[in-house]
């Protein structure tokens, strides 16, 4: 039976006391590469941005000679992974409690591997969020964590290989492989969250088919930190209808710490791996940050993304350094290697302007106050168990 718990920090001040560890789990760094595809399909899904996105690409084919390419492009999040492992620690760490830090990037292990040569984070699970293709429509992000450190490389290409090519008998041997690991933990990540606007009914259609399929290889459903109150309840639902465990997931891509994380008295992160999957038992606490309105969370999270930081690393500086398109010969390069004067063009930095103007203290604290919704924070302190 599963038994997974919720408690609010900013109800009950003491909710972490009496536990060893906090664990923070799904977060990103600059190794993560964050797909701009998306902005394609915004000029289908709104017809009014189809004529800027059209004198866009235009103008970049005619004065740069540069095709544009949404789908080749991305952006990478502005924390290093030092950075974010100190980020999400010190926050565990101000609860007197310590940090087990897992960051997950898309589709890659580099994080972990690189900050397993830092002696304070010599310990860090190798983890990964797996795009995983479903049902010819969609994907599914899937976060594995604590793959056996021998076998980390082979287990990112077999994930690889099927990325390529996608086949549902093949994701099953997958999950059936990796629930044979003992000490691998796989956690069904944001899963109500229509990540390619296929229509709520049909997605829900495809989540239902998949946990049908492959739920009793999966280890939990997050309840994500940065998705809104209303989905985070109808995944309690999904949980409790599917019999499974929720688990915390704060899916970080800014500097703000991760929103919620679990509470565990294991010692380290293989025994809290055993507490969910043997024990089927889960404490998720979220912190604070998470009763901020959403749309507030989501203006300060894309704020993050491009924000300069002049005293972080060369390379994570400036926004247009994190962001990456092909050069006129396919090669993928910064942005800020592309501009003409090595600066961007006047419309893309008054767009850039306009949108760092709604951080500014006075229309950033009004806008907060518009979007603040009294109601459901107080539907979420009556849902105490889950």
């Amino acid at each position: 039976m599963a038994n997974s718990t919720i408690s609010y920090l900013w109800r009950d001040h003491r909710a972490a006391q009496g536990f060893r560890s906090g664990v923070s789990l799904h977060s990103h760094t600059n190794q993560s590469k964050e797909t701009l595809d998306f902005l394609a399909g915004i000029g289908n899904q709104y017809p009014v941005s189809r004529p800027l996105l059209a004198r866009m690409e235009r103008k970049s084919k005619a004065n740069y000679g540069v095709q544009l390419d949404f789908a080749a492009s991305y952006w990478t999040p502005p924390m290093t992974p030092r950075l974010a492992f100190d980020l999400e620690s010190r926050q565990i760490e101000k609860l007197d409690m310590a940090p087990m830090v897992s960051l997950s990037d898309h589709d890659n292990i580099n994080a972990p591997m690189l900050l397993r040569t830092v002696p304070s984070a010599r310990h860090i699970p190798v983890s990964v969020e797996w795009s995983a293709p479903y049902g010819g429509v969609q994907s599914f992000h899937l976060g594995i964590h604590n793959l056996p450190s021998e076998k980390a490389v082979g287990w990112m290409l077999a994930l690889e290989d099927y990325t390529a090519n996608p086949s549902d008998k093949r994701l099953t041997e997958i999950l059936v492989a990796l629930n044979d690991e003992p000490n691998v933990l796989v956690v069904f990540n944001h899963p109500l969250w229509d990540l390619y606007l296929i229509g709520k009914e049909k997605h829900e259609f495809l989540v239902n088919e998949f946990l049908q399929k492959n739920g009793a290889f999966l280890h939990a459903l997050e309840l994500n930190g940065l998705r809104n109150w209303d989905e985070n309840r109808a995944v309690r639902r999904l949980a409790e209808q599917w019999n499974m465990l929720l688990i915390s997931g704060g899916d970080r891509h800014g500097v703000e710490p991760n929103a919620n994380i679990n509470l565990t008295n294991a010692s380290c992160f293989t025994e809290f791996v055993h507490e969910i999957r043997r024990e089927r038992k889960s404490r998720v606490l979220f912190m604070p940050q998470y009763a901020e309105p959403w749309k507030h969370r989501l203006l300060q999270s894309t704020l993050d993304a491009i924000r300069n930081y002049p005293d972080f690393p060369q390379g994570s500086r400036t926004w247009d350094e994190r962001a990456y398109h092909p050069d006129a010969n396919g090669v993928i390069r910064p942005l800020s290697e592309l501009w003409p004067q090595g600066r961007p063009p006047r419309a893309i930095a008054l767009t850039i302007g306009l949108v760092q103007l709604l951080g500014s203290g006075v229309v950033s604290g009004g806008l907060r106050l518009a979007w603040n919704d009294a109601n459901q924070l107080r539907l979420a302190l009556g849902e105490q168990e889950a």
